[in-house]
């Protein structure tokens, strides 16, 4: 018998889409072992003709023009814009999705990415009927989504919250082909937690100083050197880790520095559930996947940026249900890390919503779900268990 065969279709526009798909694929393998097939297709640098293959190369600068992305990304969403981005675009992409679906044959697709939806769905109707796979959807944008995240055709849309399962009937999804699961992430962030104290030691992070993590995502873009050298010189009694990512001229700025508190300055990591874990706070920008990994490990988060667009509702997402505090400037990151240190009870309020908020097991409940509209069994017993997924009506 053929092990079924899934096509996860993601791109690097943005480390989240990649991450999410690896974190499922993760869990899928966990639930289901080797009697299932898992490839991962960077739809774009892999298939798209150009100009459209250079969008994961761009895609940083122009994320960089806050005021044009901000303008593209409000001009854009709305469901008639996006069918009709679609007819326009689809005579000029569709011998790439042909290539993709013949290359990689599937009984299910799932997309990742909100723009490789609307040319999957036009790709699969090329198919044979018996031939055709269904179609699912995992958005990776917290709150503020894009109308390109919701196809009317997708049999099921996987969402992380209750703002992006209202906008997804506010784009005209039927609300039985809508559930609500969360962020998936990587399962070593979703393990429960070691002993903050026994990690401090072997980081050789200080004892007795509440431990401050200041991160830039992947590419350590923002202010992070300028946020780094106010919390040191705040006369804060914390201890500072400052994750630079692949931006190896801060790291090495930062390494040379005389820091006025204990200070440790990583480059790019793959310990960074053991960083979460010690750490007291996370200040970072309003990335959803470093917010959920931070959610997961209960850490109270102080916010410093977002992305126009995709990352705006993400700030009131946190802050709104107490498990965070947005910090636009050096001064107010400091500002917001003394009033946490002054009033312990505010402290562990936010350590309390940040509990409340976390989704550990989103990966594994949406993997059964892929599992399930497959017919997919693990070998241990029939069917998959829905877990706590809610559908929406």
């Amino acid at each position: 018998m053929n092990r079924p065969k899934f096509l996860f279709l993601f791109s690097d526009t943005g480390g989240g889409h990649r991450s999410a798909a690896e974190a499922v694929r993760e869990a899928m393998e966990d639930l289901a072992g080797d009697s299932v097939q898992v490839d991962l297709v960077d739809f774009l640098q892999d298939y798209a003709p150009l100009p459209f293959s250079k969008l994961p190369e761009l895609y940083p600068s122009l994320a960089q023009r806050r005021r044009s992305w901000a303008f593209f990304y409000r001009l854009s969403n709305g469901p008639r814009r996006v069918r009709s981005i679609g007819r326009l675009a689809w005579p000029y992409v569709r011998s790439a999705a042909d290539r993709i679906f013949q290359a990689h044959p599937a009984d299910l697709v799932v997309s990742f990415h909100p723009i490789a939806n609307d040319p999957a769905v036009r790709g699969l109707r090329r198919l044979p009927p018996r031939e055709r796979p269904r179609f699912v959807t995992v958005v990776t944008d917290l709150v503020s989504t894009h109308a390109f995240w919701y196809h009317p055709a997708a049999d099921l849309t996987i969402v992380p919250t209750e703002p992006a399962a209202r906008h997804a009937a506010a784009c005209g999804l039927s609300p039985d082909r809508v559930i609500e699961v969360g962020l998936p992430v990587a399962a070593r962030f979703c393990r429960p937690p070691g002993d903050p104290g026994q990690l401090r030691a072997a980081l050789g992070w200080p004892a007795g100083r509440k431990m401050v993590l200041l991160v830039g995502g992947g590419d350590g873009i923002g202010p992070i050197e300028e946020t780094a050298r106010a919390i040191a010189a705040s006369g804060l009694p914390t201890g500072l880790a400052v994750v630079t990512g692949r931006n190896k001229s801060l790291r090495q700025r930062l390494e040379v520095r005389d820091w006025e508190i204990p200070t440790r300055v990583y480059g790019f990591v793959r310990n960074m559930p053991d960083l979460m874990t010690a750490a007291d706070v996370l200040v970072t920008k309003a990335g959803p996947g470093t917010i959920t990994e931070g959610l997961n490990a209960g850490l109270p988060t102080i916010l410093y940026s977002f992305l126009a667009g995709q990352e705006a509702g993400n700030v009131p997402f946190l802050t709104d249900r107490g498990a965070g505090i947005w910090a636009p400037t050096p001064e107010k990151v400091v500002a917001g890390l003394r009033l946490w240190l002054d009033d312990p009870e505010a402290y562990e309020s936010a350590r309390a919503a940040a509990r409340t908020l976390a989704r550990p097991h989103a990966a594994r409940e949406i993997a059964s779900l892929l599992a399930g509209l497959a017919s997919v069994k693990n070998g241990k017993k029939s069917g998959v268990s829905m877990g706590k997924t809610r559908t929406h009506t």
